[in-house]
């Protein structure tokens, strides 16, 4: 299990996070983009960015779109047309930004499966057994090179208690 300390993953890569402290180290409240706003910069993304100094994009609205969709439906919204958002962000920024989704209710809904490494997302209306592979869908199955966030003042956090606020991974492809 890798770890990322520090504040790299607010400025570079793709970011899942859950942990509002951590949200309002990034932008404020104002600077959050809706999903719909998302997708309509992809039209003409900015020259900067409202987070980190112009560095990040915190996106607000993918856990109600995943749920809306359910497992099947928002499997393939994610390998499709959240991920080719996803590039063509990366491309624009030449992987020197950071795109962040805030999942609220990421804590109790992000898992990992301890034999395969493997992240997956339980949906509200999902079984456990159901639970969409994001992963496989955000990061073509690159698991292991994703990184949970560890905020934490002290020398040793529980890296799955509460200084874990989320998820990055450095670059899609």
């Amino acid at each position: 299990m890798n770890l990322q300390r520090g504040s790299g993953w607010m400025r570079r890569g793709l970011s899942l996070l859950w942990e509002a402290d951590a949200l309002f180290k990034v932008v404020s409240s104002a600077g959050v983009v809706s999903l719909r706003g998302l997708f309509a910069m992809s039209s003409s993304w900015p020259d900067e960015l409202p987070g980190a100094g112009g560095d990040a994009l915190v996106v607000a609205g993918v856990e109600g779109c995943l749920d809306a969709l359910g497992d099947d439906d928002g499997s393939t919204w994610l390998e499709t047309d959240l991920k080719r958002i996803i590039l063509s962000f990366q491309d624009e920024y030449q992987g020197l930004a950071a795109l962040i989704l805030w999942l609220p209710s990421g804590r109790r809904r992000v898992t990992m499966s301890p034999a395969t490494e493997e992240y997956s997302w339980k949906n509200a209306a999902s079984r456990p057994a159901r639970a969409l592979p994001i992963g496989r869908c955000l990061w073509a199955g690159a698991d292991s090179d994703a990184a949970r966030i560890i905020v934490s003042d002290g020398p040793t956090p529980d890296h799955d208690g509460p200084a874990w606020v989320g998820l990055h991974h450095p670059r899609i492809s």
